[in-house]
């Protein structure tokens, strides 16, 4: 399955500036695996006891020596969590063997959407009484 690539937003210290996304963006479910991906299955939503993969949030993880890049993305702009998600992705990452240093981009290309959310993520919200 391939998709064309899209713009993706990356915040840094001179303001967000928009960059080329990689060509499969997000990364497809299925190549969602490593020891970061698991490590980020630890990391939940503030509000609700799901991971933030698991909510379709994680778009990619890239690991360049000891640096790891998140891109992750919210359901609405104006969430109140934000800060709170960035320091989570941040702490957990940097307890992997040789992280040193995690940056997080918020991305917004492509837009989030409830058809993200894993089957594992679906089952869990319906146990909560969410329905899809």
């Amino acid at each position: 399955m391939g998709c064309s690539p899209v713009g993706r937003f990356h915040e840094g210290d001179g303001g967000t500036a928009l960059m080329d996304a990689p060509a499969a963006y997000p990364v497809p479910a299925e190549e969602r695996t490593g020891p970061l991906w698991a490590a980020l299955r630890e990391v939940m939503d503030p509000e609700i006891p799901i991971s933030l993969v698991d909510l379709g949030l994680i778009y990619d993880v890239r690991r360049e020596g000891s640096t790891v890049e998140v891109d992750l993305t919210f359901t609405a702009t104006a969430c109140p969590c934000m800060a709170f998600i960035h320091f989570d992705i941040q702490d957990r990452l940097q307890r992997e063997p040789g992280v040193a240093e995690v940056r997080v981009n918020e991305v917004w290309t492509p837009a989030w959407t409830k058809a993200r959310i894993s089957p594992e993520g679906r089952e869990m919200l319906k146990t909560m009484g969410v329905s899809m």
